[in-house]
């Protein structure tokens, strides 16, 4: 090679590196700059909508099981035959400004809707692929792009959910499960490369500022294809992404879906999605709509946890949130009229538990959510701050009694009318709210057997969710046990076995050791992602989880006793 061969070498070499050369690492601060939005929002809405809404659940006359969405996988529709629905999706009476005024009176802050699920049909005109709502429908309009101006107009963030990886309408893409139809077979290096990068670059250029991407089930996303989907949020640098993208990215979130995590995800900002009847997108069948006070509960507990709540709706094909769900959206927000500075801008409860009901926090102030009206008119409150004053948030000049006692304070609200849903306490306190953390948390414990290291008994009692004890590999039975140290009034238990579908265990049994001997607290069959379990309060030192039987595998994530 001569010199000057070698110069031009040298200098196509800098030029790549300061050219493609990684960008250097977010600071904290911008972080938090970046999050601080959606940390104050803690309510939005998912919107899931597609072609699917035609179906609607029903394939060859027949209902076909499982989420209205994922209709084309569990029928096993072949692509041909798919396709077809999209010439019968007409939505005219589908109206955006509608659809945000809706999420805007529920009191939600920002709004996330499928640009293009697991079936490959996009609701936006693309240039990567015809098959979309503009090119394939009788429609023609570009619903993205009216929901962006919908959502400007009224001041409410505007996000996207994007399907990634799964495609079972593009050659390549992915499908879980595995592909049923010889059309679905191809690339998916190339997939990711023609449509699923070009569409990213389209829903991130023409829309506007993209507040959220919402990715989904990163099936076959190596490292390498995740970093190319990665490489267009750049065009996007303030967007907030979840943790679903796959090859080793983490994201800004933790998702965890249809469950709230019983113990939150301490120091990881995370958002529970969830529908308000059993599926996502449309099914004409599913009538099993969950009341308004069930999710105005949800909104709050997960509010204490530190989390935010997506809550879905889904479309018909005609175009309209159905009137079961239009009209708890708007019972949510009439509650949140009242009641929403206890919700938006605060932070997780200063409390492990609270047998009553939730608290959230905001500076000075805890608010103090009551779900269960005292018998006796008086809560409990284990806090060890001074408190300034208590009133009920509808009624600020009405003061409460508030007595102080060893551990904790009493607030007599007997005189005050109780909401159904939740009434709320503001409490003004001097200093840093102060208040003991669960008995369990960081106390010994010792497991039957234990996987790794790394999958130790202590990560069950260590106060993430995040992290999990794991038994022997072939395990089909096994116990955790713990040593609070002195005897503790315990009055209920959280257990979660996993974030995802793990329901390895079959059959399990909370005990205490009294006399010598273990007493039964209360057993089950499932475990799965978990709950939170009001016991009659028992005094006892020493506590374990008995799993009886399972299936190999066997996992915990938290193990958490409280106390009265």
């Amino acid at each position: 090679m001569t010199k000057r061969a070698l110069l031009i070498a040298l200098c196509c070499i800098l030029f790549f590196n300061s050219t493609f050369a990684q960008a250097p690492a977010e600071t904290e601060e911008h972080r938090k700059a970046r999050m601080q939005w959606w940390t104050e929002a803690r309510f939005g809405m998912f919107i899931h909508w597609g072609i699917y809404s035609v179906p609607a659940g029903i394939y060859e006359g027949k209902e076909i099981p499982g989420i209205g969405e994922w209709i084309m996988n569990k029928g096993k529709i072949p692509m041909a035959v798919y396709q077809k629905y999209a010439a019968q999706f007409n939505p005219v009476k589908f109206n955006a400004n509608k659809v945000v005024a809706l999420a805007k009176a529920a009191g939600m802050k920002y709004i996330v809707i499928t640009s293009k699920h697991h079936d490959g049909f996009a609701m936006f005109k693309s240039d990567a692929s015809n098959f979309n709502i503009v090119d394939a429908t009788p429609f023609k309009r570009d619903v993205i792009l009216e929901m962006a101006a919908a959502c400007k107009k009224q001041g409410i963030k505007f996000g996207l959910y994007y399907s990634q990886a799964q495609d079972w309408n593009h050659p390549g893409g992915a499908a879980n499960g595995g592909q049923w139809d010889p059309a679905q077979k191809g690339s998916m290096d190339e997939y990711i490369d023609k449509v699923a990068v070009p569409q990213m670059k389209e829903i991130l250029t023409k829309y506007g500022p993209i507040s959220v991407l919402w990715f989904d089930t990163p099936t076959d996303m190596t490292p390498e294809r995740a970093a190319r989907v990665h490489e267009t949020l750049k065009l996007q640098p303030n967007i907030i992404i979840n943790n679903r993208l796959g090859g080793g990215f983490g994201g800004d979130l933790e998702t965890p879906e249809q469950f709230i995590p019983a113990t939150g995800y301490p120091g990881r900002n995370w958002e529970s999605c969830m529908t308000i009847n059993d599926t996502w997108g449309y099914k004409i069948n599913d009538k099993n709509f969950k009341s308004t006070k069930v999710l105005v509960q949800n909104l709050i507990d997960i509010a204490s946890k530190g989390g935010n709540y997506l809550l879905n709706v889904g479309p018909t094909a005609e175009g309209l949130i159905p009137e079961e769900e239009v009209t708890r959206l708007k019972e949510v927000g009439s509650w949140m009229n009242k009641n929403g500075e206890s919700i938006y801008g605060t932070t997780h409860s200063p409390f492990s538990y609270l047998g009553w009901g939730r608290a959230t926090q905001k500076g000075q102030t805890i608010y103090l959510h009551v779900f269960n009206w005292p018998k006796d008119g008086v809560l409990k409150v284990p806090l060890k701050s001074d408190v300034l004053d208590a009133y009920p948030i509808s009624s600020r000049k009405t003061s409460l009694p508030v007595k102080r006692i060893a551990d904790g304070v009493l607030v007599n609200i007997s005189s005050i009318p109780h909401d159904s849903i939740a009434t709320v306490i503001g409490l003004n306190i001097k200093g840093e709210a102060i208040a003991e953390p669960a008995p369990s948390v960081g106390k010994p414990i010792t497991a039957s057997s234990q996987l790794n290291t790394d999958n130790s008994a202590a990560k069950a009692v260590d106060g993430s969710a995040l992290t999990k004890w794991s038994a022997a590999k072939a395990d089909t039975t096994a116990t955790l046990t713990i040593d609070l140290g002195k005897a503790t009034n315990i009055a209920a238990v959280a257990i979660q076995e996993g974030s995802n579908k793990e329901v390895n265990i079959k059959e399990y049994r909370v005990e205490y050791q009294q006399g010598g001997e273990w007493k039964l607290l209360f057993d089950g069959k499932k475990i799965g992602r978990g709950f939170l379990k009001t016991v009659t309060p028992v005094t006892a030192q020493v506590f374990r989880l008995n799993i009886v039987k399972a299936l190999p595998g066997i996992q915990i994530q938290e193990f958490t006793l409280f106390k009265e």
